[in-house]
């Protein structure tokens, strides 16, 4: 293959692989290239390649092209090439060959003879035509689309049609269209326009017609005069939204307990409408695992209890393009019981099946019928496989795979397991899954054959081929489905054996070669492969081109490099033939190639280390036959900055002044910038601080001053940077000691390091120690700093005592060192040494893995796996990564696994709190790490479910046992339970005690303070996601108290009054009275009725029983909470007045004067408000309240909220109410109806009167105006949610206010058979217009020949 012929000014540091010459091309002496005439057409003979005996006979053009090739010395130099040539090379190559190596045996080995004849079984690539403007306009193209509609166009009929076809060329190509593919004369038909410089289709409707009458098959052609160039066959369709026939549903009749199925049965659109169930009065359908939709929209109840016949259902069906919902008339349930109550306190019974008397079934499937099913699902859709399943209880759904495990990576479970999804479905995922349904009364399962079929997709889609003349070439079109999938070859549109015969063309099945291309040999060719699943169509056009060199990149570029850093000088080109690169400097005849430099495919020169003798001019020559280009590039060598003069670490007295030093030395040609950062943050130059060019001055030294202080001396080409530690002391007493006073100072740096013993993972390092300044140097510290992953940055390397200086120095693979020495004695730190000289160790595999290696879940459905990730000398070698594998915990699943660059992955879709093994190790270019340890992780916990089986028991009046057993699904680690309970007796309530136990404890003993009181226990599990589900009991009733009788639940329990929440879980019965009460009147505020409710409860353990009670005394205020004054501070008898937007809150409290309170309260949405109320405030009134709503009110300290009242209950009443009672008693409101009495009346009167007298009158007094059409929404139940600029359909009338104008008749059609004609739906919605046609003498006469209702004459009259 040859090399790119567009080189990336990118600088591509990758290689393309060289092409190999055809069998018959050296046989018959003709050469591809004249580089591949020495290249690629040999043979072997022992030891050696030889040049083929044909090249002797080839064209004169071909040996014109042979003289690039001419510079070679000798054979070995053509062998050496040839290697490299054949050499798989990097990103950009179109085909890779087998690496060719010398043999120095007589007789060459097998490999060598198949590399040689995969050698000469290949063909050239293509030409790259470079991005340029000015190239690509200069160069004559054939046509090539760029922008099309796809295969299925689907429209909007509100809309105008746009089929979409844009392609380009040079010269610009022309369009036409083929319609059912006859040509579409698109002059012929005033709808219909193409688009200036397109070929896109504009249909307008703006002036009438119907869109279902452009439906068909459309193909555009694009032409200029190099070919033709072809869209896909794009299917225009109409987007339909029909009505939904009409019909009576009766009530659906049902066994609670029995299974039921809603057909939804939608009406046919296009495309398919989004189906989903709602009531009549637009309320969602709450689904879970016993009633859910199915895939066919179907809703099924896996068994219907008594509480679905509170609400009806609805089917929906939404259409996507007209923007409306399509709503079928409602299923009404009837559902037969045993037991008529829903009661709502049996609903979180733990077995509700058997306490609503309800016989428990084995599992049966609604969907699919029977035991076995198959399905076909085509390449690269999602497969949807669904089971649902009747039973009591509700059976639980698991799927499994025969033979083998569910693709983790691309399976997922929806709608309540019933159903399993796989995306992107490949021919491994075909076989047989089975859905297993079971519960405790057993199981049943469904097997279902997935068959995968696959449409025709690309292995190798044919790419625009652009030759020089002379030069062979080939398009491949190779694709695979299920069925295996046929091509047809067509050149310009017209199928190849209906096309001109071409002897430099030769087709090979899926393959076209074409051979010594000539400029009359561009054309566009197709390729279309097809089975019965579909098809596809693919362009590629052949070029040939004639071009001489030309760069690409500005000329005369100046770039700038910092001494001994490595850098890449860029020269694009473009030319056909593919010119030939070769790089100069200053001149020199010498080709630059090789040792401190090298060259890249793309025309980049790369120089490995910058030195000053490399400044200077460098020239790049692209040659080819037709000439040759040059563009030169200035290198300028720039001194790098350094500091050579570094901050040091001070220790000075508060007050003091501290200077610290920064001396830069840089290239005088390059700006300097110093600046100075404090703790790594920049540092502010306030009025204390003076910044100089080579220091920093800090007068009156602040504790706030102590801390690191970093010296950054940077150009606009690189950078250096120091760094010092300044430690400021407290003032302290003058010493008396003489020997304390001398002066002792830090050490000063270490110098002349030597660096000797070089080994493959050691050095020894030698250096001079500095003078101690009187105070003995107590230990050595050996820096290092690599260039490669932290340049610039130095860490810590060892420490050796202050007795030596000399020390073997442990090294790590693939690390390029540079050390220094800090000597450390009491005083402080000496300065830096100055760097050692550079040490490279070689590269090697980890030898470790990371360390730390977790695997926790931060959601319930995910695992996050960490790591401490490898510093840069663990490293061992380039491009460190981790390769993470985990998998569930005993079981015989394999590994999952994914690369890593980063120190985390997360693993998503798990189950909850699974444990899992986890394997992180390491990998480098070398190699991979040792084999890693496993550690256990665990998915993310959830909250856990209830206790099992607690159970309270009273063994004597003094002590209360709790049991309890550990829940049935902790969903991760239990830290403990949490036990509520408040002693209560009748309505009253004491404080509320919580205990918190470990999670191992499963009893409790609790001895009672009042052998009177019941308690009720609330117990919960903890995990740390938090308390999950929680158990609730009651103590057993003293022996004195009455046995409840069960009471009709005539009204739904209110707990008003009540100091506590009562717990949705408790199984209670209320009998509740309502009365209505007068709020007592309050300054500013109408007195209002209001409805105030009692509410008696009691609590039953083994059967569901409600007190009865006679008839209790209605409260005569609003919600109060009457309470003794406690003896410490506290609030008590807080009352509330609702009404049915605002309630006056008082209460009592015993704290001192200017004492502030909070109100808080809560409605039943959980939306929390609170209230501050400034002392002896009260009343006070809440004004944001939404009439008949429960609320939960508090009342607490504001300086302590710790003091609170006790909660309690309100519910505000129902707006409707308001002024009810009193407008009957208004005078107005008398009046008035006293008026319309009298006025009826007398409409009556005179219609007996016209009646009588056979006479007629005008239904309206207009004539010939139109009655507004009936909204057809009512009739066919939808309706239209679309925005305001979505337009009605064609020929659709809107009414502007939906009422009916007074002029109009509300008569039936039959009244006034003799006007226009009506048009009717057949489901019997009236879609035209009427009009009461009158002859002349009825309107003059005023008379009708019809008798008429009371309210058509008072229309008449109006």
């Amino acid at each position: 293959m040859r090399r790119l012929a567009a080189r990336g000014a990118a600088g591509d540091a990758g290689e393309v692989a060289a092409p190999a010459a055809d069998s018959t091309d050296c046989a018959r002496g003709r050469h591809p290239s004249p580089r591949r005439l020495i290249d690629l057409c040999a043979i072997w003979d022992p030891g050696v390649f030889l040049p083929a005996v044909g090249w002797k006979r080839a064209s004169g053009f071909a040996r014109r092209r042979l003289n690039e090739a001419e510079t070679l010395n000798s054979v070995r130099e053509a062998q050496l090439e040839l290697l490299e040539a054949a050499r798989p090379r990097g990103p950009g190559s179109r085909e890779r060959g087998p690496v060719l190596r010398m043999a120095r045996q007589q007789q060459p080995p097998p490999w060598v003879h198949a590399a040689f004849l995969l050698c000469l079984l290949s063909l050239s690539g293509a030409i790259e035509i470079p991005m340029d403007p000015s190239i690509q306009n200069e160069l004559s193209q054939p046509p090539t689309i760029t922008k099309q509609s796809v295969k299925d166009h689907i429209v909007d009929p509100r809309d105008n049609i746009l089929i979409e076809c844009e392609a380009k060329g040079n010269p610009a190509p022309s369009f036409h269209w083929t319609r059912n593919s006859r040509f579409f004369n698109i002059a012929k038909d005033p709808r219909v326009s193409m688009r200036r410089r397109s070929g896109t289709l504009v249909i307008d409707f703006r002036s009438g017609g119907r869109p279902e009458e452009y439906e068909g098959e459309y193909q555009c052609f694009a032409r200029n005069k190099f070919g033709t160039a072809l869209s896909n066959r794009i299917r225009l369709q109409v987007s339909k939204s029909p009505l939904w026939p009409k019909e009576n549903l009766d009530p659906v009749v049902v066994q609670e307990g029995a299974p039921l199925t809603l057909q939804c049965n939608p009406p046919p659109g296009l495309p398919s409408p989004v189906i989903f169930w709602m009531s009549s009065s637009m309320e969602p359908i709450t689904q879970d695992k016993r009633v859910s939709q199915g895939h066919n929209g179907d809703l099924y109840f896996s068994n219907v209890m008594l509480q679905d016949m509170q609400t009806d259902y609805s089917c929906n069906a939404r259409f996507h393009f007209t923007h409306t919902i399509q709503q079928k008339n409602a299923f009404t349930l009837k559902v037969l019981t045993n037991n008529p109550y829903n009661d709502s306190s049996l609903r979180n019974h733990p077995d509700i099946y058997s306490a609503r008397g309800v016989a428990e079934r084995t599992p049966s499937f609604m969907y699919p019928q029977g035991t076995a099913s198959s399905q076909m699902v085509l390449r690269g859709m999602d497969l949807v496989l669904e089971c649902i399943a009747s039973g009591v209880p509700t059976p639980d759904i698991a799927w499994y795979k025969k033979g083998g495990d569910l693709p983790s990576d691309k399976a997922k479970f929806e709608n309540f397991n019933k159903a399993l999804r796989i995306t992107n479905v490949s021919e491994e995922d075909s076989g047989e899954y089975f859905c297993l349904a079971s519960n405790k009364m057993g199981s049943i399962r469904h097997t279902i054959s997935v068959r995968v079929k696959a449409a025709p997709y690309w292995l190798d889609e044919p790419k625009n081929l652009i030759l020089a003349p002379g030069e062979d070439g080939r398009l491949v079109c190779r694709a695979n489905g299920n069925p295996k999938p046929t091509v047809q070859w067509m050149v310009n549109g017209e199928p190849l054996q209906s096309a001109p015969p071409n002897p430099n063309r030769e087709v090979a099945g899926d393959t076209i070669i074409f051979r010594d291309t000539q400029i009359s040999s561009r054309a566009v060719y197709q390729c279309n492969t097809s089975n019965e699943h579909g098809y596809l169509l693919a362009n590629a056009f052949v070029s040939v081109l004639d071009v001489p060199p030309r760069m690409l990149s500005p000329r005369n570029q100046l770039i700038r490099v910092i001494l001994y850093n490595r850098t890449r000088l860029d020269c694009p080109f473009f030319g056909s033939p593919i010119p030939t690169l070769r790089w100069f400097k200053n001149g020199q005849g010498s080709n630059l190639d090789g040792g401190n430099y090298h060259v890249y495919e793309n025309g980049s020169l790369e120089i490995k280390m910058i030195r000053k003798e490399d400044q200077g001019i460098y020239t790049c020559v692209a040659t080819n036959i037709l000439g040759k280009a040059e563009n030169q590039v200035r290198l300028e060598v720039k001194d790098p900055t350094r500091i050579y003069r570094m901050p040091e670490d001070q220790v000075a007295k508060r007050g003091t002044t501290v200077q610290l030093e920064c001396r830069v030395k840089h290239d005088p040609s390059l700006k300097l910038t110093v600046s100075w950062l404090k703790d790594d943050e920049p540092l502010y130059i306030g009025n204390r601080m003076k910044k100089e060019d080579d220091s920093l001055t800090i007068f009156g030294v602040a504790e706030r001053d102590q801390g690191s202080y970093t010296c950054v001396a940077s150009t606009e080409l690189d950078q250096d940077l120091a760094k010092a530690y300044l430690t400021v002391l407290a003032d302290q007493a003058t010493p008396t000691n003489r020997l304390a006073a001398l002066p002792k100072g830090r050490p000063d740096r270490p110098r002349d390091l030597e660096l000797t013993d070089l080994a493959e993972r050691s050095v020894r390092l030698t250096w001079i120690p500095g003078d101690d300044n009187n105070s003995p140097i107590t230990d050595y510290v050996v820096q290092f700093e690599e260039d490669q992953f932290q340049p610039g940055v130095w860490h810590d390397h060892s420490k050796f005592p202050g007795s030596v200086n000399s020390a073997v120095l442990q090294l790590s693979p693939y690390v390029n060192y540079q050390f220094r020495v800090i000597a450390i004695n009491e005083v402080g730190s000496s300065h830096p040494s100055l760097p050692s000289e550079r040490y490279r160790t070689s590269g090697a595999p980890p030898e470790s893995n990371p360390a730390d290696v977790k695997g926790e879940g931060t959601r319930k459905n995910n695992m996050e796996i960490t790591w401490t990730p490898m510093n840069a000398t663990s490293a061992f070698g380039p491009n460190l990564r981790y390769i993470v594998k985990w998998r569930r915990r005993e079981t015989r699943e394999t590994w999952n696994n994914v690369t890593v660059w980063g120190s985390r992955y997360v693993v998503g879709q798990t189950p909850v709190y699974v444990p899992y093994e986890i394997r992180v190790q390491a990998e480098n270019d070398f190699g991979k790490g040792p084999e890693p340890d496993t550690v256990i992780g665990y998915s993310g916990e959830d909250l856990p479910s209830a206790p099992r089986r607690f159970r309270v028991r009273q063994p004597n009046l003094e002590t209360i046992n709790l049991e309890w057993d550990h829940p049935e699904h902790p969903n991760g680690i239990l830290i403990g339970y949490t036990l509520k309970y408040v002693a209560f007796n009748g309505t009253k309530l004491g404080k509320q005690i919580v205990e918190n136990f470990s999670p191992n404890q499963t009893k409790f003993t609790m001895q009672r303070a009042d052998p009177v009181s019941r308690y009720r226990f609330t117990l919960s599990a903890r995990t740390q996601v938090g308390s999950g589900e929680a158990a609730t009991e009651e103590s057993p009733a003293p022996p004195n108290e009455a046995t409840p009788t069960a009471a009709p639940p005539t009204l739904p329990p209110t707990p008003v009054g009540a100091t506590g929440a009562v717990s949705s879980t408790d199984a209670t019965a209320t009998a509740a009275t309502t009365e209505a009460t007068t709020v007592p009147t309050i300054p500013g505020v109408a007195p209002t009725t209001i409805a105030t409710t009692t509410t008696a409860a009691t609590t039953t353990t083994t059967a569901a029983a409600a007190a009865t009670t006679e008839r209790p005394p209605a409260t005569t205020s609003g919600t109060k909470m009457p309470e003794s004054a406690p003896d410490r501070q506290s609030i008590w008898n807080v009352t509330v007045l609702p009404n049915s937007k605002w309630a006056n809150i008082t209460w009592k409290h015993n704290f001192g004067p200017g004492t502030d309170f909070v109100v808080e309260y809560i409605d039943s949405n959980h939306t929390k408000k609170t209230v501050p109320v400034k002392a002896q405030a009260q009343p006070i009134q809440l004004t944001d309240l939404y009439p008949g709503m429960t609320y939960t009110l508090r009342v607490y300290s504001r300086d302590n909220e710790g003091i609170s009242s006790t909660v309690i209950t309100f519910m505000t009443s129902t707006a409707y109410t308001n002024n009810q009672a009193d407008i009957a008693t208004q005078g107005w409101f008398i009046g008035l109806m006293c008026a319309i009495a009298l006025l009826v009346l007398i409409l009556l009167i005179v219609c007996f009167i016209k009646r009588s007298r056979g006479g007629k009158y005008p239904v309206r007094e207009k004539k010939d105006v139109p009655l507004g059409p009936e909204d057809p929404k009512e009739e066919d139940g939808s309706f239209d949610y679309s925005d305001e600029d979505n337009k009605p359909l064609q020929g659709s009338q809107t009414s502007l206010d939906g009422t009916i104008k007074q002029q109009e008749s509300d008569d039936s059609l039959v009244d006034y058979g003799e006007g226009g004609e009506g048009q009717f739906n057949e489901d019997g919605s009236f879609i035209g217009q009427y009009t009461v046609k009158k002859d002349k003498e009825e309107t003059e006469g005023n008379e009708s020949s019809e008798a008429t209702s009371p309210v058509n004459a008072i229309y008449s009259l109006a």
